[in-house]
């Protein structure tokens, strides 16, 4: 059987600038990145260093002022902003430091909405599963507002795996967090990632967290380096 070796995700000469009152502002300079399958990969760096930025563009959210993103083998240059969220909503999961969780909308309901875009006829029943995998059954019918910050991380994290990505992208996911609460996220965020298999690509400014992790990289000044081990 042929091992698939192609990264999951690749950058080649990525580079960002954005305008402002003082000119143009480089955001990230030639950086050049690849992300094998089922990677741990933390990317460090100060607020403001371009971490984020970067996150975003492996993502396709946003695009590069030059060089390229290619996601499982598709230059996102070659697609529009449809194709780019259809890629995505196959292969990529999403976990953020406000939680994101669309606020009239149940736990159950929010874990079930990329299932549902999906088309998947069992997103109720995967939705629960995943749930229940994270601790919060008992919490199902309970609306964002209503539950504590790290429950509401917890969802997104039930969230993003629920469809089974082969990639996920967390961004500062216990940013919002108290220490103790942080760590249960961290610990969850970390077992589902190995259960899965998936790929995980980490932006943080905590040592801490991204010592989980086999590979750390550090953003500064628009650059990215390798850590030593």
């Amino acid at each position: 059987m042929e091992v698939e070796t192609r990264p999951i995700v690749r950058a080649v000469g990525l580079g960002k600038q954005v305008s402002s009152p003082e000119g143009e502002l480089t955001i990230l300079d030639g950086i050049d990145l690849a992300i094998g399958r089922g990677e741990r990969v933390a990317i460090l760096g100060a607020s403001g260093s371009g971490k984020s930025t970067l996150l975003g563009l492996l993502a396709g959210l946003d695009l590069p002022s030059h060089g390229r993103v290619e996601l499982d083998g598709t230059d996102l240059a070659t697609l529009d902003e449809d194709g780019r969220a259809r890629l995505r909503a196959g292969h990529v999961g999403f976990v953020f430091q406000s939680f994101q969780l669309l606020p009239g909308l149940s736990a159950l309901e929010n874990v079930m909405l990329p299932l549902e875009l999906a088309g998947r006829a069992d997103a109720a029943a995967l939705a629960r599963e995943t749930l229940e995998h994270v601790g919060l059954t008992a919490r199902a019918r309970h609306y964002p507002a209503q539950l504590s910050g790290g429950e509401q991380q917890r969802v997104a994290i039930a969230r993003a795996f629920a469809p089974r990505p082969a990639l996920l992208f967390a961004d500062e996911p216990t940013g919002n967090l108290d220490r103790r609460t942080g760590q249960t996220v961290i610990d969850l965020l970390f077992r589902l990632n190995a259960e899965q298999g998936t790929t995980l690509v980490l932006v943080t400014h905590d040592v801490h967290l991204a010592g989980y992790c086999e590979r750390r990289l550090v953003m500064e000044a628009g650059r990215l380096a390798e850590e030593a081990a």
